[in-house]
C-alpha cells in the first residue's frame, strides 16, 4: 500500500507510518466504505447534512487513527491503547449524533448532559486528529478561539478578558454553551466548511484520484512538454504549462509539485538553472494549480458557498486572474533563459505534440464532460459524480477497442489470461483510487472541521464585526492600507493553518469589512482573500509547496521559498488589479474591460522586469526605479494617472528594447570587423 502522498489539504501532512498488512487492509476497506458512501450520495440519494458529515468525519478519523499513530514510530501496546481510546471517541462523537439526531432536533436547543459528553469527547477528538494530521500550530489556534470564547465575566475564563485589548472584549460563554455551538450546531465542527469537505471537495479529490490511477498525470506533463519544451527554458515554461493542467486534477499545490516536480525539477537543473531556482519557479506554478479553474482545490465550492454564485459562475470569474498569474511566472522564466543564454531542449528529447494527442487524447473527455456540465448549472456534487462516471466508462471502452479491435495485448499482465488479468487489474485501479481518494481525503476534512471550531467561536463571539472595525482603526479607512492588513494577516495565520483553513477564517474575519466598509464587490473580496491565502506555499518563513519543491531540488529550503516567493508575485499584485479595476472580472464597457486587461499585462511584465534586472537588456537602475512609480500610478483612482502610469511603463520597455537593437548591432558590427 502507498504512503500517503500530498493531498488536497493544501497543507504539509506528517507522512504516515508504516502499517501492517492485516492493518492495510482495515484502511482500504474502510476508504472504499467512505468513497462508496461518498459516490451513492453523490449520484443517487443526498443525505440530510448532519448525515452526510457526521458520517464523512466519523470515518476520517477513524482512518486517520490508524494511518497516523500515536508516536512517529510502531506503535507498541500503550500505543494502541491511546489510539483505540480515540477511536473509540470518533465513534461515539460521530454515532450519538447520526442516533440522536432526530431527538436532539425535536429539542430545539435544549441540550442534554449526554449531548455536551459526546460534544466534548468529538471536540477533543478532533483536535487529537489536527494535531497529527496537520500539526500543532492549528491545533493550538483553534484551542485558544474555544479560551476566547470563555473569556468574560459571564465565561469559564472571566480572569483572561482582563489581558485582552478592550475592542476584543465579549461577555463570556459557559463551557455547555461552547460545546453546543461546536457539536450541536451549524456553524461549528459540522457547519459550512465540513459539508463543502463532505461533499464536493471528496467528489473532486476522488475524480483526481481517478484521472491519476489511470495515467491522466502523465499525459499532461507530456502534453506540456511536446507544447514548450522546445522553448528557451523549456523545461521551465513545460513546468508552469503542466502545473496548470495538473491544477485541473488535484487543485493542490504540494501535490502539484511531488507529481510534476519529479520530472520537471531535474530537467530545469539540467538546463542551467540553479537549484533553488528550480524549485522556486516549480512551487509557484504549482500554486497557480489551486487558482487554475475548474477545481481550484476546496476554495471554489466555499466561495460559491459564501457568496452565493454558481459554481460555474466562480469558475468563470477565476480564469483571467489565473491566466495572468501564469503568464508572470512564464515571463519570470523566460527572462531568466534570456539573461543566462538557455536553450530549448531537443525535439529528439521531446514527445511529438499529435503523437501524445493522439495516445491520450481520452483523459480530456472526463474534464470536457465536467465542464459542460457545470456550465449547464448541475450540482457540481453531481458533476463530479458524472465525471467520475466517464473516467470509468472511457477507461473500459478504451481497454474493449484495444483487446478486440485493434488487438493489442493486454498491459501489465503477460502472463495472466487477457480477460480475467484485464477484470483483476480493473478491479485493482479502481480499489486503488478509492483508496487514494480516501487518504487523500484526510487532511482536507479535518482542516475544515476544525476551521468549523474556529468560525463557530467567531461567529458566538461576535469577532468578526469587532475585526471589522480593527481594520477601520488601523487603516483609516484608507483602501490600501486595509489590503496590506489583509496580506499580512493571511500570512500570519498561514503560519499556523492550511490555506482551506486560512481561507475560510479570512472570509469569515475580514470579507464584511471589505464589502461593507470598503464597498468592494462581494465576489472580489472573496477572490482576493482566497489568493492572499495562498502565500503560504510560497513565502518564507512558511512556504509548504517551495519546500516540497526543494526537497526535490536538493536545495536550500529558505532559497528555494525566496524564489517561490519572487515568482508568485502575481499572487499579490493582481488581487489589487481585481480591487481597483473589478470591471476586469464582473465585467462592464468592452472598451474599458480591454484597457483594464492590458494595462494588468503590461504592468505585471514590467514588475517582472524591474525584479529581475532584464528585459531585452539589463536594466538601468533608474529605469527599475521608474517601473515602480508607473506600478503606484496605475493604482491611484485617478482615469489620468492610471494613463500616465502606463505610459511610463511602456516608454520604459521601449527604452529598453531600443538599447537592445543598439547593442545587437554594435555586436554584428564587431563581429563583421573582427572578420573584415
Amino acid at each position: 500500500m502507498s504512503e500517503l502522498r500530498a493531498s488536497a489539504a493544501e497543507a504539509t501532512v506528517r507522512p504516515s507510518a508504516p502499517i501492517a498488512a492485516w492493518l492495510a487492509v482495515l484502511v482500504t476497506l474502510l476508504a472504499l466504505v467512505l468513497g462508496g458512501f461518498q459516490l451513492y450520495t453523490a449520484g443517487v440519494q443526498p443525505m440530510n447534512l448532519f448525515v452526510q458529515r457526521g458520517f464523512h468525519l466519523t470515518l476520517v478519523l477513524v482512518i486517520a487513527f490508524l494511518v497516523f499513530p500515536f508516536g512517529r514510530r510502531q506503535r507498541a501496546w500503550w500505543g494502541w491503547l491511546i489510539d483505540g481510546v480515540f477511536i473509540a471517541g470518533a465513534l461515539y462523537g460521530g454515532g450519538y449524533l447520526l442516533v440522536n439526531l432526530d431527538a436532539i432536533i425535536a429539542r430545539s436547543g435544549f441540550f442534554r448532559s449526554e449531548d455536551i459528553v459526546a460534544g466534548i469527547i468529538m471536540t477533543l477528538v478532533l483536535l487529537e486528529a489536527s494535531r497529527r494530521v496537520i500539526g500543532l500550530p492549528i491545533t493550538v489556534i483553534a484551542a485558544a478561539f474555544v479560551a476566547y470564547a470563555m473569556a468574560g465575566s459571564r465565561g469559564e475564563l472571566p480572569w483572561l478578558a482582563d489581558v485582552m485589548p478592550g475592542i476584543l472584549a465579549h461577555r463570556g460563554y459557559s463551557f455547555d454553551r461552547i460545546v453546543a455551538t461546536l457539536y450541536l450546531g451549524q456553524e461549528g465542527i459540522f457547519g459550512l466548511p465540513l459539508g463543502v469537505a463532505a461533499t464536493v471537495v471528496f467528489t473532486f479529490v476522488l475524480f483526481g484520484a481517478f484521472l491519476e490511477t489511470t495515467g491522466a498525470g502523465r499525459f499532461f506533463i507530456d502534453l506540456a512538454y511536446a507544447a514548450a519544451g522546445r522553448a528557451r527554458g523549456g523545461p521551465a515554461k513545460a513546468a508552469v504549462v503542466a502545473s496548470g493542467f495538473m491544477g485541473s486534477i488535484s487543485g493542490s499545490a504540494i501535490a502539484n509539485v511531488v507529481t510534476s516536480g519529479a520530472f520537471t525539477i531535474p530537467l530545469m537543473k539540467r538546463l542551467g538553472y540553479r537549484p533553488e531556482e528550480a524549485g522556486g519557479v516549480e512551487a509557484a506554478a504549482s500554486t497557480g494549480g489551486q487558482i487554475m479553474p475548474p477545481i481550484m482545490g476546496a476554495g471554489a465550492f466555499l466561495m460559491a458557498e459564501y457568496t452565493g454564485l454558481p459554481y460555474a459562475e466562480i469558475v468563470r470569474l477565476s480564469l483571467l486572474p489565473a491566466l495572468l498569474y501564469f503568464a508572470t511566472v512564464f515571463l519570470f522564466v523566460d527572462i531568466i533563459a534570456v539573461k543566462r543564454g538557455m536553450r530549448g531542449m531537443k525535439g529528439s528529447e521531446l514527445p511529438g505534440f499529435g503523437q501524445v494527442l493522439k495516445d491520450g487524447w481520452y483523459y480530456l473527455v472526463p474534464l470536457g464532460v465536467l465542464i459542460w456540465f457545470l456550465l449547464q448549472g448541475i450540482s457540481p456534487n453531481r458533476v463530479g459524480f458524472v465525471a467520475i462516471v466517464t473516467i470509468l466508462v472511457v477507461s473500459v471502452a478504451r481497454w474493449a477497442i484495444r483487446r478486440f479491435v485493434l488487438r493489442v495485448a493486454p498491459e501489465d499482465v503477460p502472463e495472466r489470461p487477457p480477460l480475467l488479468a484485464a477484470g483483476l487489474l480493473g478491479v485493482g485501479r479502481f480499489v486503488a483510487a478509492l483508496e487514494t481518494g480516501a487518504r487523500n481525503a484526510i487532511p482536507v476534512t479535518i482542516a475544515c472541521a476544525i476551521a468549523g471550531v474556529v468560525v463557530g467561536m467567531i461567529g458566538l463571539t461576535g469577532l468578526g464585526l469587532k475585526f471589522s472595525g480593527l481594520m477601520m482603526a488601523f487603516s483609516g479607512g484608507h483602501l490600501l492600507l486595509a489590503l496590506v492588513m489583509l496580506a499580512l494577516a493571511s500570512l500570519v495565520l498561514g503560519l499556523g493553518l492550511p490555506v482551506t483553513a486560512s481561507y475560510i477564517v479570512l472570509a469569515v474575519l475580514a470579507a464584511p469589512a471589505l464589502v461593507g466598509e470598503f464597498g468592494i464587490p462581494l465576489i472580489i473580496a472573496h477572490l482576493v482573500i482566497f489568493w492572499y491565502s495562498q502565500d503560504s506555499n510560497v513565502t518564507p518563513p512558511v512556504a509548504l509547496a517551495a519546500f516540497a519543491a526543494a526537497g526535490i531540488a536538493n536545495a536550500d529550503p529558505m532559497k528555494t521559498g525566496f524564489q517561490a516567493w519572487k515568482f508568485a508575485k502575481g499572487l499579490y499584485l493582481i488581487p489589487l488589479f481585481l480591487v481597483y479595476n473589478p470591471e476586469m472580472v464582473v465585467g462592464g464597457p468592452p472598451a474599458y474591460v480591454i484597457w483594464t486587461v492590458l494595462t494588468a499585462l503590461v504592468a505585471l511584465f514590467a514588475f517582472a522586469a524591474a525584479l529581475e534586472g532584464h528585459m531585452f537588456t539589463r536594466m538601468l537602475w533608474f529605469n527599475r526605479v521608474l517601473v515602480g512609480a508607473g506600478l503606484v500610478m496605475i493604482f491611484y483612482p485617478a482615469f489620468a494617472i492610471e494613463v500616465l502610469g502606463m505610459g511610463v511603463m511602456l516608454a520604459v520597455l521601449g527604452i529598453n528594447l531600443f538599447r537592445y537593437r543598439r547593442e545587437a548591432r554594435e555586436r554584428g558590427a564587431t563581429v563583421s570587423a573582427a572578420g573584415g
